[in-house]
């Protein structure tokens, strides 16, 4: 069956209905993200032991306790869940990869924290595409290259707000709320496997990175991004517009000076912070050596353009309803998604006959 094109806008979710019983849950779990180069690995807690017998203490002692400032509470999280990517088992479309991945969302992710779905929107890359025609032009285009109607009906039976702005990807669709969740004073999680979202990760800000090859979310942090790459993530966006983004069809500056390499230009930004702040000081005073400075001071405008191309946008015209920030309710996960996953493996077997 051909796939439908999502509607335009969907934004409040469905009243819940009855559950049916559930059926016993997948054995993938998530776990914390490790790089297979640096990143360090997880620190894991002990059993705790009972605790001691209350001990006597003199007034003095209960008076010190009781002025002692109470911790900070914990922020509240909201999940932004970036759907397109879930939809595809490799280059293929696949409902089954969406529901099994969703499934394993719920259950071990998100659990009953706040979700909100988001889709890429009709015409989304054409803004970038204008910039940089190269601009993931190996990908579909038109109707029918984005998420399945079906999708969208099992998000909103699960009680998931549904985003989709016409004229914007749903990466800058995602920053944007991100923006006004942190305004909010939660803090985020950003499922999905783009790297484009690195450029987001904060103390507040963090990833989950759905992994094929062990079939589990992995969470992603500041700590992980630092061991990763050696730098902080305010630098990643320029980073990558000297490296390039070879999945979304940007070049990097290796292609013209092939000596410009990742760990060049992490050095550089270390010094000057920015590419913006590089590239003007490279035109008034040597910055490095002949090769960089060179390269800086020809290719400037390309690396602007790399910028333009690969920033997210922060500036969409979408409100975060503060409806979307409840919490979830989770009764129908179950059931919604054992039906879904049935049905499309009943599809699967008559197809194949």
């Amino acid at each position: 069956m051909p796939p439908v094109p999502p509607p335009a806008v969907s934004t409040a979710p469905v009243a819940p209905v009855v559950a049916a019983a559930r059926p016993r849950p997948f054995r993938l779990r998530a776990t914390p993200y490790t790089s297979a180069s640096s990143s360090p690995s997880p620190s894991t807690s002990a059993v705790s032991s009972p605790p001691p017998p209350p001990s006597r203490h003199s007034r003095k002692q209960l008076v010190g306790r009781d002025a002692a400032p109470a911790a900070k509470p914990a922020k509240h999280r909201v999940f932004f869940l970036d759907v397109n990517p879930l939809c595809f088992r490799g280059s293929q479309r696949s409902l089954g990869a969406f529901a099994r991945w969703l499934a394993l969302f719920f259950s071990h992710v998100s659990l009953r924290n706040p979700v909100v779905a988001v889709l890429d929107g009709e015409g989304g890359n054409e803004y970038r595409r204008r910039l940089l025609p190269s601009y993931k032009a190996h990908r579909p285009r038109g109707p029918g290259t984005g998420a399945d109607s079906r999708v969208v009906d099992v998000l909103r039976e699960c009680n998931v707000p549904v985003v989709r702005v016409d004229g914007y990807e749903a990466d800058d669709v995602v920053a944007t709320l991100t923006e006004q969740a942190l305004q909010k004073g939660f803090r985020v999680v950003i499922a999905s496997p783009d790297k484009d979202f690195k450029q987001l990760i904060s103390e507040d800000v963090q990833l989950a990175m759905p992994i094929p090859e062990i079939g589990r979310w992995s969470f992603y942090t500041l700590r992980h991004y630092v061991a990763q790459y050696k730098c902080d993530p305010t630098a990643d966006l320029s980073l990558r517009c000297f490296i390039g983004d070879e999945g979304d069809g940007v070049p990097g500056i290796q292609h013209l000076v092939p000596g410009f390499g990742r760990k060049t230009a992490v050095k550089l930004l270390k010094k000057h912070g920015s590419l913006e702040n590089l590239l003007n000081t490279a035109a008034v005073r040597t910055v490095g050596k002949d090769y960089a400075q060179d390269a800086l001071v020809k290719h400037a405008d390309y690396l602007r353009k790399n910028y333009q191309v690969l920033s997210l946008k922060r500036d969409v015209n979408v409100q975060l309803d503060d409806r979307w920030l409840s919490t979830r309710d989770s009764c129908n996960d179950s059931s919604v998604l054992s039906d879904f996953i049935l049905k499309f493996d009943k599809g699967q077997k008559i197809n194949s006959r």
